[in-house]
């Protein structure tokens, strides 16, 4: 399990980050200032760390500069600026990637799979490879979907849905639990969003979409994928 740690002055952002990655299976701490990156970076053995540049005491180049002395583990700088000036002092300051605020949080973890992946330090759960289930498989690390020998287009964001279900059989979710690990903290939109997709989902990878035997609904509750078919709900 790859460990990470997301250090912003904006408690809400750093809340939402957190939550976010946790779902998608890394262990996250989290800091609030400059100096508290570098003194947990110190202590602690992260696989890699996400840094804003504007926090209170030092910056968030400062923070990285002195990271850079005792460690190479990979860095991702969070900024609301984005002229390429800003983004070569974060280079040089020993960033390995660079985001600018406000940013999609699925862009966000697409970017820390990938630097993870380069650095060797993603786990097994990040790694890529193939999830199947039955006649339903998904290539994680190409991002394709197939339905039996045919392979499906899904958007992004079925994909994104899919494979967390995939990823955690009969784990049960709310829509509101769907809206904030698939769509982000600060997505704004309709319960019916998660429903629209669900629905796609299961047109276009079910064998029969009316009697879903593998994405299925728990009345009340939420959604979830079935690892016991058989035991189709009545």
């Amino acid at each position: 399990m790859a460990k990470i740690l997301v250090v912003d002055d904006e408690q809400v952002l750093v809340k939402g980050i957190k939550f976010n990655l946790e779902h998608e299976g890394y262990q996250v701490e989290v800091g609030y200032d400059g100096e508290q990156a570098v003194e947990l970076a110190r202590e602690g053995s992260f696989d890699l760390i996400l840094l804003d540049l504007m926090m209170p005491k030092i910056d968030g180049l400062q923070a990285c500069m002195r990271i850079r002395e005792f460690s190479n583990v990979p860095v991702i700088m969070l900024t609301a600026k984005g002229e390429d000036a800003d983004k070569l002092m974060g280079f040089e300051s020993g960033a390995d990637d660079y985001i600018t605020k406000p940013f999609n949080i699925l862009e966000l973890k697409a970017r820390v799979r990938a630097l993870l992946r380069r650095s060797g330090a993603a786990g097994q759960k990040q790694s890529g490879g193939v999830l199947s289930i039955g006649h339903i498989r998904l290539d994680t690390g190409e991002r394709a979907a197939w339905k039996g020998d045919k392979m499906v287009e899904l958007t992004a964001k079925e994909f994104d849905l899919m494979e967390l279900l995939m990823r955690n059989p009969g784990r049960v979710y709310s829509r509101e639990n769907l809206l904030n690990v698939v769509w982000g903290y600060e997505y704004i939109g309709d319960y019916r969003t998660v429903d629209v997709h669900v629905r796609r989902l299961r047109e276009k990878l079910e064998l029969d979409p009316a009697n879903p035997e593998y994405i299925r609904t728990k009345w009340g509750v939420g959604y979830f994928l079935s690892n016991r078919p058989e035991e189709r709900e009545r």
